[in-house]
């Protein structure tokens, strides 16, 4: 293209095919396959990418719209226990084909404890609402507290209900923050309903009606939080982060270390 393009002429006399009204909003792939329709060849169309290259015409030509700015994303921070909670819903499989139960479950993003939960036989954001109120009057959170709760969501249906929305921050002075984009990005909760459905114990065939639902989430919930020690939280459990007790056993643990390491520094 670059030895022939200067020198011949397209159908509307311009010297460049490419930069054309006609041309200037299509791919090289297609300018080149119109022009031979019509009996005429400039160049191959990685010819025609390389000038445009140099030209700094390869990209967005025409009306094409120019480059936006990535919309920034929120960052929340967490120092302590009830600062910030992520709610989130999975399937519960049944044994019937077709019917599914909902498991609402909200954690507390610096400890990872289950603050609250329920199983429902639908997506109701007024479920949600009430879920969220028990756990603020269970955990003492009232609206006038000086820094208020973040309730992190992705942008489903139900979690952008206006309802919750509004109850939750007039009601309660629960923020409400959103994962941006998405509808099924939401970290914490889902590396939770993970660890849930991978459970050993976790029932196959599916649950049989919402009262075992319900029972095998309550043992669930009592193992997460008072037994499994959380990899994201240096092996403690999610109760002993969100009550304090992990200060103290963490300090035992680095002492017990310590002892070990100047017995046998060698292995250290």
């Amino acid at each position: 293209m670059s030895r022939t393009a200067s020198a011949q002429k397209n159908a509307n006399g311009s010297s460049s095919p490419a930069t054309s009204p006609e041309f200037a909003a299509l791919p090289p792939g297609q300018i080149v396959t119109v022009l031979a329709d019509r009996g005429l060849h400039i160049g191959s169309e990685r010819s025609f990418y390389r000038v445009l290259h140099a030209h700094g015409q390869a990209h967005r030509r025409g009306r094409a719209r120019p480059p936006q700015d990535p919309r920034p994303v929120p960052r929340l921070r967490a120092s302590g226990p009830s600062q910030v909670w992520s709610w989130d819903i999975t399937y519960l499989p049944t044994t019937v084909r077709g019917i599914w139960l909902y498991l609402y479950l909200v954690i507390d993003v610096w400890s990872r404890k289950v603050v609250t939960w329920d199983v429902a036989e639908r997506e109701d954001p007024a479920i949600a609402a009430d879920l969220v109120s028990r756990a603020c009057l269970r955990e003492r959170i009232s609206k006038g507290r000086r820094q208020p709760l973040v309730l992190q969501a992705d942008n489903s249906n139900a979690m952008r209900a206006a309802t919750l929305e509004s109850r939750l921050e007039e009601e309660l002075g629960v923020l409400i923050s959103f994962r941006p984009w998405v509808s099924n990005d939401n970290p914490y909760s889902e590396s939770l309903f993970r660890t849930a459905k991978y459970r050993p114990d976790y029932p196959s065939p599916p649950f049989t009606s919402k009262k075992t639902a319900c029972q095998w989430v309550a043992s669930f919930v009592d193992l997460y939080n008072h037994r499994h020690r959380h990899s994201g939280i240096k092996f403690v459990t999610p109760h002993q982060r969100h009550n304090g007790d992990s200060v103290e056993i963490c300090r035992h643990r680095a002492i017990v270390y310590e002892q070990a390491r100047q017995r046998n520094p060698r292995r250290w």
